[in-house]
């Protein structure tokens, strides 16, 4: 049996040696980009989630907002807290169904986007400078298709 596990260790399926190659590219990017908004003072994770809200306009429902960050809707008040604590976000009643609220981002919050996002963006593009226009595209029309595929 051990035999059998070295030989998946050493020398894993094709499939598998492109699952851990995307896992490790992706483990450095965001690595990459942690280390700017850490350069900053700032949570990357709470900078994903303002820009999450800001792609939906400024506002959202924190049970969309979980499921566009992969988390629980349980977990999402928690998240939400420091922010809005921090007045980067705030949250009101849903207009049309009070038992529901609205997240939104704050003047606040848009401000510390618009002063950090060009920079980070600028951090992340440095990294991918391997990559030309024509492989960023194949890049992202291959992951696409495993996007897809997960479904």
């Amino acid at each position: 049996m051990a035999d059998m596990i070295e030989a998946f260790v050493k020398q894993p399926p094709l499939p598998t040696q492109a699952f851990f190659a995307l896992v490790d590219a992706t483990a450095e990017l965001v690595g990459i980009s942690e280390k700017y908004w850490q350069s900053k003072g700032i949570n990357g994770a709470r900078i994903r989630i303002l820009v999450e809200i800001a792609k939906e306009g400024g506002r959202i429902l924190p049970s969309l907002l979980a499921q566009n960050i992969g988390v629980t809707k349980a977990n999402i008040s928690l998240l939400l807290t420091p922010l809005e604590q921090d007045g980067l976000i705030s949250r009101a009643s849903h207009p049309e169904d009070g038992r529901k609220s609205v997240i939104s981002l704050t003047a606040e919050g848009q401000k510390l986007l618009f002063k950090h996002l060009p920079d980070n963006r600028q951090v992340i593009a440095e990294a991918l400078e391997g990559l030309t226009e024509q492989e960023l595209h194949q890049l992202l029309f291959l992951l696409g298709k495993i996007k897809r595929r997960e479904g």
